[in-house]
């Protein structure tokens, strides 16, 4: 299977170089400064079993030749837009695009360009960033990739994706109900994001502040109630273990969007926050800590 990896980020940089080093055609599709950096140094993976370099097969969207039947895009949202027309020239009658970005606003995006049937469903749950050398850093062992047709037919497409997936060396899950697991994945990140940013701190830090729980619970009920009644068939034994996970004093916490905010770096804000509130207003639901911590999110934007 020929794949194009949009990115070559910590996600697409991880997941990418697994899946080469399984074997699998992979290309990763990057700007002129990854481009140098990687050619020059090689795709550095550090993990908490040691490190591995790489010699990446690299593109950049003048130099992609040919359709590829499978692409990954694992950019953050703000910069789809441009990767859409990146990869428009090796999208096939057979080519398979399955999104790696945080929030759903991407994949009615996707099908509106490119065709409902040509956009998959895929999400990754890990603890990697990049370096100050362009290294992809693995901070934990976690490394799940998820993946399946958005209305639950895996068909033959779908299953010729998981068999390339399978064996490259991550915990790949192929659903048959992706759609919860997306809804589930941004609750989980958009709580996290949310109180982390407000209270600029960890999980454990909010938590063993006074009135933090309250915050943090707060935050998880309002997206709740919003991806509720957007018509998920939330699963109450995932969503306890959710909020379980985010509440343990023990366990600190951040999330990618706060990370990159304390970086001075653009940061998610519209896609991840701000498309649950626009959600919220069209159900008519109260979401005043959300609208907090948009407020909070478009004044840091607007200083940067």
């Amino acid at each position: 299977m020929r794949i194009l990896m949009a990115g070559a980020g910590a996600t697409g940089g991880y997941f990418g170089a697994r899946l080469a080093q399984a074997g699998q055609d992979v290309t990763f599709l990057v700007r002129e400064r990854r481009y140098q950096q990687l050619q020059a140094s090689g795709l550095v993976l550090q993990t908490p079993q040691g490190t591995e370099t790489l010699k990446p097969q690299l593109a950049q969207a003048n130099s992609l030749t040919g359709h590829y039947d499978l692409i990954i895009v694992t950019v953050k949202s703000f910069a789809l837009d441009q990767v859409m027309e990146d990869i428009a020239p090796a999208v096939g009658p057979e080519t398979l695009i399955m999104p790696i970005l945080n929030g759903l606003r991407h994949i009615a995006t996707l099908q509106q360009r490119f065709g409902e049937d040509k956009v998959i469903g895929g999400l990754c749950k890990i603890n990697a960033t990049l370096g100050d050398n362009g290294e992809v850093i693995q901070m934990t062992p976690l490394h799940q990739l998820y993946y399946g047709a958005l209305d639950g037919h895996n068909d033959a497409r779908l299953q010729r994706v998981d068999a390339a997936l399978r064996d490259c060396q991550v915990d790949t899950r192929f659903s048959d109900n992706i759609m919860d697991e997306l809804w589930e994945k941004w609750l989980l990140l958009s709580t996290l994001g949310a109180v982390c940013c407000l209270a600029r701190g960890n999980t454990q830090q909010i938590l063993t502040s006074r009135g933090g729980e309250a915050l943090l619970k707060g935050v998880f009920s309002e997206i709740l109630s919003v991806i509720t009644a957007e018509g998920s068939q939330t699963r109450p034994a995932a969503t306890a273990r959710i909020l379980e996970l985010l509440s343990d004093p023990a366990t600190p916490m951040t999330s990618s969007m706060y990370r990159d905010l304390t970086q001075g770096f653009d940061i998610e804000a519209d896609q991840v926050i701000g498309d649950l509130l626009l959600r919220a207003k069209r159900h008519s639901l109260a979401t005043p800590l959300l609208n907090a911590v948009d407020v909070n999110l478009q004044v840091y934007l607007q200083q940067r």
